[in-house]
C-alpha cells in the first residue's frame, strides 16, 4: 500500500505555568509573512491529511475488513510513531483502534474529551459531510496504551477524519504541540496563549478595576492585530469584561449549550477554577456570520471571584473551514 511517509518529532509542548506571569508588551510584530514554526505546521497538517487520505484509499482497495484489521493492528503499517487510524461505524460503533481494544463494539457516541466535548458524534457528522479537520482534548498514547480516565494528560489535538465506505468513517491526529519543530503551540495559538497570561498578570498588578475596563476597550491592549481579545467571567457564570459584546455585561451565560449540548461556559469556569487551561468548544464566528465553528480556548484564574480567557477558531489554525 502506499503508505505516505511520515516526518514526525517527539516533542511533548507543554505549557508551563509560573508565577508571577510577566506582563507582555501589547504584540506589534508582523503576521503577514508565515514563520519558519507556520511554515513547519502546514506541512505537518498536510501531513495529516495525506496520511488519511492514502488510508481511505486503501479501505476502498483493500475492502472493510482487511482494512480494519490494518487499522487496528498495533504493530501494523498505519501505527508507528504515535500515529495511528480509529474506524467507527455512522452509529459511532467502535470498530478498530490500535491502543483501545477493550473498546472494540461499544457505541461511543456520548464520549466526550475531558471538558465535555461530543468529539465522536462531531467527528461522524463531519465525516459524513465529507471529512476535514476536527480539534478536541486526548492523551498521547504511551508504551502502556492510552489512558483516556488520564484527565490531566489531555492536551490539545489536530484531527482529520474521512469517509472510509458504506456506513462508516475513519479519523487521525496529532497532537498542536506536535505541529511545530521546537514543541510549541502554532504561532497563533501561541499568541492567544501569552494574551491570556499578558491580561491575568496585568489583573494582579494593576487591579480588577482596571484590567476589566481594558478589557472591554476595542482600542485597549488586550484586542490585538489578529483579531483576539479577551472575556472575563465570575465563576458563576456573569459575563464582566468583553470588547465586543458590552450589552451581554452582566449577564449570566452559565447554562449555555453549544449545538451538541456542550455546556461551553460551565466548562470554561471550571477548568478555570482548577487552575486554567485548555477547553475546546464551538461558538459562532462574528467574522464569518456567526457560523458555528470549532474553536480552541485557554483560560486562567485571575482570583478567587473571576478569571479571563481568549480562543482560536480552529480555521484560524488550519487555513479550512469544517462545517458542523
Amino acid at each position: 500500500m502506499g503508505l505516505c511517509l511520515i516526518v514526525l518529532l517527539a516533542c511533548a509542548g507543554c505549557v508551563a505555568e509560573e508565577e508571577p506571569i510577566p506582563v507582555l508588551p501589547p504584540s506589534d510584530v508582523d503576521q503577514s509573512t508565515p514563520s519558519e514554526e507556520d511554515r513547519y505546521a502546514a506541512m505537518e497538517m498536510a501531513t495529516l491529511e495525506s496520511y488519511m487520505q492514502d488510508a481511505a484509499s486503501y479501505a476502498a482497495v483493500a475492502g472493510k475488513d482487511d482494512a480494519l484489521a490494518a487499522f487496528g493492528d498495533p504493530l501494523g503499517e498505519y501505527t508507528h510513531d504515535g500515529w495511528y487510524i480509529y474506524a467507527y461505524d455512522n452509529e459511532c460503533i467502535l470498530l478498530a483502534h490500535p491502543y483501545e481494544p477493550q473498546s472494540l463494539g461499544l457505541d461511543r457516541s456520548g464520549w466526550t474529551d475531558s471538558r465535555g466535548l461530543p468529539v465522536i458524534r462531531m467527528g461522524r457528522d463531519v465525516a459524513l459531510a465529507g471529512g476535514g479537520f476536527i480539534t478536541y482534548l486526548y492523551p498521547k498514547p504511551s508504551e502502556e496504551g492510552i489512558d483516556e480516565a488520564a484527565y490531566a494528560i489531555y492536551e490539545p489535538k489536530l484531527g482529520y477524519v474521512l469517509p472510509a465506505g458504506e456506513g462508516w468513517w475513519i479519523g487521525s491526529g496529532v497532537a498542536l504541540a506536535d505541529l511545530t519543530p521546537d514543541g510549541s503551540y502554532p504561532g497563533i495559538v501561541g499568541d492567544m496563549i501569552s494574551l491570556v497570561g499578558d491580561g491575568a498578570a496585568y489583573a494582579l498588578a494593576e487591579g480588577d478595576e482596571a484590567a476589566l475596563a481594558e478589557i472591554s476597550d476595542l482600542d485597549g491592549r488586550f484586542v490585538n492585530a489578529n483579531g483576539h481579545y479577551l472575556y472575563a467571567y465570575r465563576y458563576d457564570g456573569t459575563l464582566i469584561g468583553h470588547p465586543y459584546l458590552p450589552e451581554k455585561i452582566g449577564s449570566n451565560l452559565y447554562d449555555r449549550e453549544d449545538i451538541y449540548g456542550m455546556r461551553t461556559i460551565e466548562a470554561l469556569a471550571t477548568t478555570a477554577g482548577e487552575g486554567g487551561g485548555f477547553v475546546v468548544f464551538i461558538w459562532p464566528n462574528p467574522d464569518e456570520g456567526n457560523r458555528e465553528e470549532l474553536k480552541i480556548g485557554y483560560v486562567l484564574p485571575v482570583n478567587d471571584e473571576w478569571w479571563l480567557g481568549s480562543g482560536v477558531y480552529l480555521s484560524e489554525v488550519t487555513g479550512e473551514y469544517t462545517p458542523l
